[in-house]
């Protein structure tokens, strides 16, 4: 009975808290006090004076039952998963119920599973311990805070009277700001930056605590869209982009598995004889509504489903398929690079697969260019990512490292990784006729591939300036839409046709090489 009476009272002070210290409440003080000390003078002046303090102690003041305490764990100093759930639904339940506003973070390291590529596990498990500590330093000891995954985490701020979007945002940075201080790990410092997600539970149409931690939630995932390093608050357009996003990728595993994502073929060619000494498979997703799909358009929701894999499997036997059409219809064809991203290089059976599928098209393993992004080569240490690539260098394959410029990778791995040929990426390429600048890059690593003996391409050669250009300063072979457009494999029998045929009639560029 007592219990239940102090509840009322501890109530209704929070509640006549907040309608007395409300903005609109508070800009009425000064006219009230005109008021009174125009109808009984000083006296009243006086009075005000000695009751507004009391106003503030009995309104103000929050017994501690009015919070739900906060218990954290000895090991990880902060709470257990299921103890934080409950703290949400109670605090949004309060928060609702007392005119009071609290918020819901989400928080993730940025590029996590690079960490434990390139440092170990044991060391991916300290800098996730040091990051929780991290955010349990910066956080109000009533705030709540818990391990969502290894590197997520989740913090539940206590209820106040204020707080708007500008207080949010300033916590999200002191977060963010704390996580980027170097960790050191087995003598070396190790940098990270985090995404942040948070809905101020006012935002939340649905009365429900889950709901509120949920749409934190979608916000980090757009934030990650944005990023690294981007914070993002809950918005209702967010949700319906979370659910389409979800269609998306049901959507493009199911293309997968019926077969509407296909290869077309890009030709690159020597600039020395300009003849086709290969193509690049590009992923294109031919939908029976839409038409032709963009890979910014899908890949991604590929890699969400954790299909890359597939997708790499796909591509290989589509493409090793056309090495035999072409083959059989008299058309020299080198070799086709298929695209292999870290999924697929991770896995122990990968180069046993490959020859496995070398085998069965009675093919020879040189006809295959893997292509790996240079950012996969810069971050992955002496494990199976560095086996699997050495052992298809073993095997007879070409190693092409992709979007080369961009991805900082050192000269030493250029050797560790047995690399037969480096792709300039396009962002070099791009106005090189018409820019002193891109031409002292572009000559840069052209010399330094000449003295490693390592095969260059230029990507993204989309003029005859351009294209003459990197003949002239010795770059290999050229790729891009100057020189031909994705395409089909039906159409690339006449495009070969056609493009020897004008090799007749064009007078042959002067190369480096050729001097």
């Amino acid at each position: 009975m007592f219990k239940v009476l102090a509840e009322a009272v501890a109530s209704a002070r929070v509640r006549l808290g907040a309608c007395v210290f409300s903005p609109k409440s508070l800009a009425l003080i000064p006219a009230v006090c005109l008021g009174l000390y125009w109808y009984a003078g000083e006296v009243a002046l006086i009075v005000t004076a000695l009751f507004f303090p009391v106003l503030v102690i009995l309104t103000r003041a929050k017994p501690p039952e009015a919070s739900t305490p906060v218990t954290q764990t000895s090991v990880m100093g902060m709470m257990q998963r299921d103890d934080f759930q409950d703290i949400v639904l109670q605090r949004f339940k309060d928060a609702r119920a007392d005119g009071l506003i609290s918020a819901a973070f989400q928080i993730e390291i940025d590029d996590h599973t690079a960490l434990v590529e390139r440092y170990g596990q044991t060391a991916a498990d300290l800098i996730s311990k040091t990051s929780g500590d991290r955010i349990v330093a910066v956080t109000r000891d009533r705030d709540a805070v818990t391990h969502l995954d290894t590197f997520k985490y989740a913090v539940c701020l206590e209820p106040v009277l204020r707080m708007d979007l500008e207080l949010c945002i300033q916590l999200a940075g002191r977060i963010q700001a704390a996580l980027e201080e170097p960790i050191p790990v087995d003598g070396i410092s190790v940098h990270v930056t985090s995404s942040v997600g948070f809905c101020q539970q006012t935002k939340v149409i649905s009365r429900s605590g889950d709901a509120w931690l949920a749409a934190a939630g979608h916000a980090l995932r757009e934030a990650h869209l944005n990023g690294p390093g981007a914070v993002r608050a809950y918005s209702d357009k967010m949700q319906r982009k979370s659910e389409i996003r979800a269609e998306q990728r049901e959507e493009v595993v199911q293309a997968l598995e019926k077969g509407q994502i296909r290869p077309w073929f890009q030709p690159q060619i020597s600039t020395d004889t300009g003849l086709v000494t290969g193509f690049e498979a590009l992923a294109r997703w031919n939908h029976p509504n839409r038409g032709m799909v963009s890979p910014a358009a899908f890949l991604t929701a590929i890699e969400q489903a954790g299909m890359l894999e597939k997708l790499a499997e796909v591509m290989m036997f589509h493409a090793f398929t056309a090495l035999k059409a072409w083959d059989s219809a008299g058309v020299h064809v080198p070799q086709v690079g298929v695209n292999f991203a870290g999924p697929e290089l991770s896995n122990p059976k990968l180069v046993d697969k490959i020859t496995w599928e070398l085998d069965r098209f009675d093919l020879a393993p040189e006809r295959l260019a893997v292509e790996v992004l240079e950012t996969v080569v810069a971050n992955s240490p002496d494990d199976t990512i560095t086996r699997n690539i050495n052992g298809l260098s073993r095997l007879g394959c070409r190693i092409d490292l992709d979007d080369f410029g961009t991805g900082h990778a050192s000269i030493s791995s250029i050797r560790r990784f047995s690399v037969s040929r480096i792709k300039i990426d396009r962002s070099f390429v791009i106005k090189a006729d018409r820019d002193p600048e891109q031409q002292r890059m572009i000559s840069a690593i052209l010399t330094m591939a000449e003295r490693l003996e390592v095969e260059t391409l230029a990507e993204g050669v989309e003029s005859a300036g351009e294209h003459a250009l990197l003949a002239q300063l010795g770059c290999d072979h050229v790729q891009g839409f100057g020189i031909g457009k994705p395409m089909p494999f039906d159409q690339t029998l006449d495009w070969i046709a056609n493009h020897n045929a004008k090799l007749q009639a064009t007078p042959q560029i002067l190369t480096n090489k050729s001097r």
